[in-house]
């Protein structure tokens, strides 16, 4: 699902396949995400072996265009042409809190990609096919959510109002997998 988007949050994300790799930090898969802040919807991704420039230069180039870029410090991100603004925040995670966010949902829900699991794959094919339906499902849950909230006013002790827009869902991520 593509949906067009004022700001776009990149991240990476990295983990092994079948054992643990010979580099100093031993990760041997990267997957690279790029969410929509106000949608919080996965926009692109890629699945590899490697981050570079051109991977994410491929996914940034196959979604909608933004307004805004975001990332963290990785030196990759520099390299590729945005069709708006680029925001580099190498000092804290201000900027790209909402797709850490999604990465800790992408940790939860699959189980391969769990820090300290034993459950892993054994091929990047696999881990990709996975992360595709994982995508689809994120997505629909998170359009369902911005569609149908319904915001929850309440009051703090110096009287200002907080919305909480996600409170008592009754759906969840799994009831829009569809692994037919």
């Amino acid at each position: 699902m593509k949906t067009s988007s004022r700001n776009y949050e990149l991240d990476e994300l990295y983990w092994f396949i079948g054992q643990k790799g010979d580099s100093e930090t031993r990760e041997n898969v990267y997957i690279m995400t790029m969410i929509s802040r106000e949608l919080r919807q996965i926009v692109g991704y890629s699945v590899g072996r490697d981050k570079y420039s051109w991977r994410i230069q491929e996914y940034v180039d196959s979604a909608p265009a933004a307004e805004n870029y975001y990332s963290d410090g990785y030196i990759g991100y520099l390299d590729v042409v945005y069709p708006g603004k680029y925001i580099r925040n190498i000092h804290d995670k201000k900027d790209t809190h909402h797709i850490e966010s999604v990465n800790a949902d992408i940790r939860h829900f699959i189980s391969g990609l769990a820090r300290r699991s034993r459950c892993f794959y054994r091929s990047i094919e696999t881990l990709d096919a996975v992360f595709d339906i994982f995508v689809d499902a994120y997505n629909k849950y998170g359009a369902w959510k911005y569609k149908y909230r319904k915001p929850v006013i309440h009051k703090d002790s110096s009287s200002r109002k907080h919305l909480h827009h996600w409170r008592d869902t009754p759906l969840s991520f799994l009831d829009f997998l569809d692994v037919s």
